[in-house]
């Protein structure tokens, strides 16, 4: 299983479970995300994307999107796509 880093937190907001991630690559709606930071180790499924509160099916470097999350994330987690 290889992983390519495509972004990394900016802030999450507890109420909602929702990481908000600056991208630096293409990521799609059903991608294996990997969140990794120093308290923070878990994979999970992109179920739903928005920018700008609009659902996306994809997104790509420049982009910072809000994607709900299964567990807390942190600022500065790096996120990697799972190949």
């Amino acid at each position: 299983m290889s992983e390519e880093k495509i972004g990394e937190v900016d802030h999450y907001f507890t109420d909602i479970s929702v990481g908000i991630v600056a991208l630096e690559g293409k990521l799609e709606l059903g991608d294996k995300v990997h969140f990794k930071g120093a308290t923070t180790d878990f994979i999970q499924k992109v179920k739903s994307m928005e920018i700008d509160r609009e659902d996306v099916e994809e997104a790509g470097k420049g982009d910072v999107i809000g994607m709900k999350v299964d567990q807390r994330v942190r600022e500065e987690d790096e996120v990697f796509k799972v190949q």
